[in-house]
């Protein structure tokens, strides 16, 4: 059986994140790859695809703004927040967690309220450094394209 292979790049301020449009030794990847009906979303940080930057500096903000850009890739996937089955955290520092586990629980209950109720699986991880000094957390997942409603 084959499998078709899709991907989603990424673009920051309009262009593609791939070389020649990124200086040598920065990290060129696609926001997600579509494997058939399994999508699998890049850890999504609190940089802007807009112009690349880190606005802000707390655990709350940055967390929201992963978890938006997170939906927003499923989004232009064809998938939706819904559709998600595992996500795995990464915190720069583990104290963090509490926050990061309270801000995701808002954030699920204002676009996701399924998630509340029936949670994907989960694993966190301190890494104890991340992509950029200022990133305090790092979120990636996985979810289905297309799924059957119960």
């Amino acid at each position: 059986m084959e499998s078709t292979i899709k991907k989603y790049p990424c673009y920051i301020n309009g262009v593609e994140q791939v070389y020649p449009n990124v200086a040598p030794g920065t990290p060129i990847y696609a926001n997600a790859v579509a494997v058939d009906n399994i999508l699998y979303v890049s850890g999504m940080t609190p940089q802007s695809f807009e112009n690349g930057g880190c606005v802000t500096n707390t655990m709350e903000t940055q967390m929201w703004d992963a978890l938006l850009k997170m939906k927003q890739v499923l989004e232009d996937a064809g998938s939706c927040l819904e559709n998600v089955f595992k996500t795995f955290i990464m915190l720069k520092d583990i104290k963090d967690y509490p926050v990061m586990r309270a801000t995701e629980l808002k954030f699920y209950q204002q676009y996701a309220p399924e998630l509340v109720e029936s949670p994907p699986g989960s694993t966190i991880l301190q890494a104890g450094c991340l992509a950029r000094p200022e990133f305090l957390v790092e979120i990636e997942c996985n979810a289905v394209i297309n799924r059957k409603k119960d």
